[in-house]
């Protein structure tokens, strides 16, 4: 949201979600393109520094500042600091996050927190000057419900609401996460996507919802997947007070009982499941969905109301 100078690149390169790119040849009118935030060389004294805002108050366990391709250009050194407040932080808001550590060019400097840290905004200080490639910030998202309301529909296995894929049996293509990502699909490897079956059975995963809930409308998205689009998923579900061991996650979740039967699936189709189509259930936590016989699925959406005291 604001950076001290980024005369060279600016500031909002560097949180793009794409790794970054290298042209030796393109220049602008600033001088040599670079992708990521870079500020010019400094002829006085101090050092600079920008500002980030989380897209959603989170846990933080690991930063990296990678300063891919940035060689002569790369700050000696940084540090970390975070406020967790709604607003813009005040100067009193910021507290230590990552020391002033040196940092190495055309690489990533991954520093891995000692203990993890809420907070809703970042400030990056390079020192003095220079160029940094991407900020990635690891954690889990702590989105605060007090503030959805209890008629409130929203999609409670989103990434950005705090759903997040904890177990799966097969992710050699893409990520259960990836069908919780906001927005449709870009490209087929932008789902979840497994191997083909060469053996009997199916593939399945397990989505902790950000908050336990209702379920009133799914979206089931094959978008991009034509030739590789499962035949048919069932989703189970169940409240549950905290995550299931990974030794004992399939096998307790494949006996929760079902919400969507068996159903079918189309080739690069959005398949909306509402009404008498989803079974009678409670507040659930967790729901394990599974494709017959193996596939591909870009997004996955839970629309339900969060329930209260929970």
């Amino acid at each position: 949201t604001f950076a001290t100078d980024d005369f060279f690149a600016d500031k909002s390169r560097m949180i793009l979600p794409e790794p970054p790119l290298f042209y030796p040849d393109r220049f602008d009118d600033h001088g040599k393109w670079m992708d990521g935030w870079e500020s010019r060389r400094k002829r006085e004294p101090g050092h600079d520094h920008a500002v980030v805002k989380l897209g959603q108050r989170g846990t933080i366990a690991a930063v990296d500042i990678d300063t891919s391709f940035f060689t002569g250009n790369f700050p000696p050194e940084a540090k970390i600091e975070a406020a967790d407040v709604p607003g813009e932080p005040g100067e009193n808001d910021w507290q230590p996050l990552v020391g002033k550590r040196s940092l190495r060019g055309d690489s990533h400097n991954l520093v891995h927190l000692d203990a993890p840290t809420s907070a809703r905004w970042l400030r990056l200080h390079i020192f003095p000057d220079g160029g940094v490639a991407r900020l990635r910030v690891y954690g889990t998202v702590e989105k605060d419900w007090s503030e959805v309301g209890a008629d409130e529909t929203v999609d409670l296995a989103a990434l950005v609401n705090g759903g997040s894929a904890i177990a799966w049996n097969d992710a050699h293509y893409g990520s259960p996460a990836n069908m919780l990502a906001p927005g449709t699909a870009p490209v087929m490897s932008d789902g979840w996507e497994t191997a083909r079956r060469r053996t009997p059975g199916n593939d399945w995963c397990v989505i902790r919802l950000g908050h336990p809930g209702t379920i009133e409308r799914i979206l089931i998205d094959t978008k991009h997947f034509k030739g590789n689009y499962p035949d048919r998923c069932t989703l189970r579900a169940a409240k549950l007070t905290q995550n299931p061991q990974q030794r004992e996650i399939e096998a307790l979740s494949s006996l929760w009982p079902e919400i969507v039967t068996s159903t079918k699936l189309q080739a690069d189709t959005e398949l909306t499941i509402e009404g008498r189509d989803i079974e009678r259930h409670g507040a659930i936590s967790h729901v394990r969905l599974d494709i017959f016989p193996d596939g591909g699925i870009s997004r996955l959406r839970l629309f339900g109301k969060k329930t209260c005291g929970n």
